[in-house]
C-alpha cells in the first residue's frame, strides 16, 4: 500500500495570522486541501494519513468531506515539534495495521503545488532504492554567515541539493530511524532526511523537485502560491 502522511501539526506563527497556515483558504479552499488533492487524484496513492495540529482536527474532517477526499483515512495528533509529529503519524499507521514493507510519502501540508510526476517518481524511486528524497540543485551563491548580518565565507553550491518533500520510505524503515534516533538524544531534527543525515544510516536517493514545489511560510509566499495557480505556460515555450 501507498500511503501519503500529510504533516500538518505547525502552528504557523511566523505566517503572523490568526488562523494555522495550512486552513488559509486560496480560490476559496484550504491550502491543506489543495495539498490532499494531489494525493487524491493519483492512481497510486491508496490512503491518506494527516498529522493534525491539536484543536482542529474536526475542521480538517469536515473540509476533507466537504471537498471530496475520500482517500483520508487517519487523523493524527500533531507533536511538539516536526520529528515528533512525524513519529506520531508513523506510529499511528503501525497501530493502525499498516504494513512495515508499506511505502509512505511524508509530505508538507503547506506544500499544494506537488505535481503527479514527483509523487510517481517517488513512490518508483523508493521501490527501487528504499529511500526516496525529493530535493533541486542549488542556483544560487552561497555565503556562510555567522550572525545573519556579515560573512566572509562562501560554500560552493556544485553539490547542494535544497531538499523538499514528499520524502518516502517503507514504513518500517523510517520507524527504525526514529527509534534509533531516540537511542542516540536526536529529537528535533529538522527533516526526515536530516535524521538520517545525522544518524548516517543510509544512502538517500533524490527525486528531482520543481520550484513550483514550494512551502508556504510567509506572506510572501502567498502572493507567489496564487501567482503560480493562475498562470499557464507560453504556446510558445519548448
Amino acid at each position: 500500500m501507498n500511503i501519503a502522511l500529510i504533516i500538518a501539526g505547525g502552528s504557523g506563527n511566523r505566517m503572523g495570522q490568526d488562523i494555522p497556515k495550512q486552513f488559509m483558504h486560496i480560490d476559496d479552499c484550504p491550502i491543506i486541501i489543495h495539498t490532499l488533492n494531489a494525493f487524491q487524484k493519483h492512481p497510486d496513492i491508496d490512503a491518506i494519513a494527516v498529522v493534525c495540529l491539536i484543536g482542529w482536527e474536526t475542521v480538517l474532517q469536515s473540509y476533507a468531506n466537504q471537498f471530496s477526499i475520500s482517500k483520508l483515512k487517519w487523523i493524527f495528533p500533531g507533536g511538539k515539534n516536526g520529528q515528533e509529529s512525524i513519529f506520531n503519524g508513523i506510529s499511528g499507521l503501525k497501530e493502525n495495521g499498516c504494513a512495515y514493507d508499506d511505502l509512505v510519502l511524508i509530505h508538507d501540508a503547506v506544500r499544494p503545488l506537488l505535481s503527479q510526476y514527483i509523487i510517481s517518481s517517488n513512490i518508483a524511486i523508493c521501490k527501487t532504492y528504499g529511500y526516496a528524497i525529493t530535493g533541486i540543485k542549488c542556483r544560487e551563491a552561497i555565503l556562510e554567515s555567522e550572525d545573519g548580518f556579515t560573512a566572509q565565507t562562501s560554500i560552493s553550491r556544485d553539490k547542494l541539493i535544497r531538499t523538499q518533500t514528499p520524502q518516502t520510505f517503507r514504513l518500517g524503515n523510517i520507524l527504525k530511524i526514529h527509534d534509533l534516533a531516540k537511542e542516540h538524544g536526536i529529537l528535533d531534527s529538522v527533516a526526515s532526511c536530516t535524521l538520517i543525515a545525522e544518524l548516517q544510516t543510509a544512502q538517500m536517493h533524490i527525486v528531482p523537485g520543481s520550484e513550483k514545489n514550494i512551502k508556504i511560510t510567509t506572506i510572501e509566499d502567498l502572493e507567489i502560491l496564487k501567482a503560480l495557480m493562475h498562470t499557464s505556460k507560453d504556446y510558445w515555450l519548448k
